[in-house]
């Protein structure tokens, strides 16, 4: 039986299209409840997962586009970005993306963020990102990702 996506996740793959991708979102198996069970459900590995983190580039929001496998060094990837840089708050996450914490997609928030994008994702040639709700996915590559998202390369510490 199909469910219905979302409707953030239908603004997710509106805003996929309107960027020149396919917009195919795909709901993840039930069991895949966090990054290691999704990697396993989609039979790829963790570092070809696309983690968006929203963080505070001085007062500003930000989003880092990091593979799964790595974490963020604040104040290492702050220095290159010339600004502390601190994880931004669930509320604000929300308020800047309109999705949750952990389900954030790359597009589709209400008005569009300074972008970074790991550049170690470049690695796989396929990615997986996403679709703004729990459980949802998509398939994109790096290059793609540059695009939809106007996201600049980053050494991601």
């Amino acid at each position: 039986m199909r469910r219905a996506l979302p409707q953030i996740t239908c603004r997710v793959s509106d805003t996929l299209i309107a960027r020149g991708h396919h917009g195919l979102i795909v709901t993840a198996p039930e069991s895949a409840t966090g990054l290691v069970e999704t990697a396993h459900a989609l039979e790829v590995e963790l570092a070809a997962l696309v983690h968006s983190q929203v963080f505070l580039l001085g007062d500003d929001p930000v989003l880092l586009l990091i593979s799964a496998a790595h974490r963020v060094d604040p104040e290492r990837t702050g220095a290159r970005l010339e600004g502390p840089l601190i994880p931004a708050p669930p509320h604000l996450v929300v308020h800047y993306t309109g999705q949750l914490p952990g389900s954030v997609a790359p597009v589709g928030h209400p008005a569009n963020l300074p972008t970074w994008v790991d550049s170690r994702l470049a690695e796989h040639r396929e990615l997986w990102a996403a679709g703004g709700s729990p459980g949802t996915v998509f398939r994109t590559s790096y290059q793609e990702l540059l695009r939809i998202t106007a996201g600049l390369s980053l050494a991601v510490d």
